[in-house]
């Protein structure tokens, strides 16, 4: 009797620690992502553009993510992260804006987004009520631009202010209504 609860509580213990703790390669992809996020803030922020895009298309993408997360948080955003990094339903994060939760949705694109992602993620923040920011490496399209441009409930986050974001340059102030009428002055419009 006394091994069969013993045994019990062995399982127990390690059901909640299992969900308490990060996961190994959520942990080894927060490393990455802090260690690039220093680079970027220190030594490497004056490499040129295009070598910065090719560093951060040539990461794991969810350490990429994570990247993102982790150059909010110094600017005084509060994060949230996944619990798990599949089945997230299109989400790779959020950030406390204004007391507003924005959702994230991060790609690593070499050229030009396709505007169907853009859509989706569109509906997908309608749908919970949410804004949202669509983080990418690549181009910024007509066609894509023409998804946020009237009414959307995204941003698009690209060009030289994901770059502010990542090197802690100068970045638009994300408090306001409408992100998108003041960040074409820092070039979120394409690379």
């Amino acid at each position: 009797m006394l091994f069969a609860l013993s045994a019990v509580m062995l399982i127990i213990l390690a059901f909640f620690a299992h969900r308490l703790r990060v996961p190994v390669k959520h942990g080894w992809r927060r490393r990455q992502a802090r260690t690039m996020a220093a680079q970027l803030r220190g030594r490497d922020r004056l490499q040129p553009p295009q070598l910065l895009y090719a560093r951060l298309r040539a990461m794991d993408l969810l350490a990429f993510e994570e990247l993102l997360l982790e150059s909010f948080e110094p600017r005084g955003y509060k994060v949230i992260r996944n619990r798990r990094y599949t089945g997230d339903g299109g989400i790779d994060g959020q950030v406390v804006i204004d007391g507003a939760i924005w959702l994230i949705q991060a790609k690593r694109y070499a050229d030009t987004i396709r505007p169907e992602h853009v859509s989706a993620f569109e509906a997908l923040c309608r749908a919970r009520g949410k804004r949202g920011l669509f983080i990418h490496t690549g181009r910024t399209g007509p066609q894509s631009r023409a998804v946020v441009a009237h009414g959307s409930t995204i941003e698009i986050l690209a060009g030289r202010a994901l770059l502010a974001l990542l090197t802690d340059g100068p970045f638009p102030d994300l408090s306001g209504t409408r992100l998108h009428a003041r960040s074409v002055s820092v070039g979120m419009t394409g690379q």
